[in-house]
């Protein structure tokens, strides 16, 4: 076999990935380490887990639509939330999905603000309930599994509706104003 000698001009170039900027990685970090506090915060009021959730930090599920560093932002902090609040290991797992695919969602729909909220809402109603029952064994006697799962979808739902449908849009409505100061294009 004859190999070709190749000079550096004839070389085939490289496709260079670009590197996450400096910006993007700060912004992820803020908001992560910002989604854990808000949990904590939620937590010491026995809001950040189980069948009634008010979590405070799932108003930042919004942010998606002023960046793409809060998508990573938002997994890690709801990653990290759910391992340092004790929760099972279905929670800590698919609770981070169900974050990760809200935001997603929000960075999907970003031309329509009033969309911001509505992917979280319906990801973390849907999948929290099954977490609930399949991954901490919540059964309420006397109900089935459907209906447990209707029931903690409307309890879920109701939190999520309160943290990003309220929260989260009273929270773009703020951040809007600074967007440009906060949220630099990366």
């Amino acid at each position: 076999m004859h190999m070709k000698k190749q000079t550096y001009n004839e070389a085939i170039p490289v496709r260079v990935s670009t590197p996450i900027s400096l910006t993007t990685l700060v912004q992820a970090a803020m908001i992560a380490a910002i989604y854990v506090v808000l949990t904590f915060i939620a937590n010491a009021f026995g809001l950040a887990n189980y069948a009634v959730q008010v979590r405070f930090s799932e108003a930042l599920t919004i942010l998606p639509y002023f960046t793409p560093a809060a998508i990573p932002g938002l997994f890690i902090g709801c990653l990290l939330s759910n391992i340092l609040t004790g929760c099972a290991l279905p929670d800590i797992i698919f609770g981070s999905l169900a974050t990760l695919l809200g935001a997603l969602g929000t960075y999907a729909l970003r031309r329509w603000k009033w969309c911001a909220p509505v992917c979280p809402i319906i990801a973390n109603t849907l999948i929290v309930p099954l977490i609930l029952i399949y991954g901490y064994g919540l059964l309420i006697d006397g109900m089935s599994t459907l209906q447990c799962f209707g029931y903690y979808s409307l309890t879920v739902g109701a939190g999520e509706i309160i943290s990003c449908g309220i929260l989260g849009m009273i929270l773009l409505f703020s951040l809007q104003k600074y967007q440009g100061k906060i949220f630099n294009r990366i």
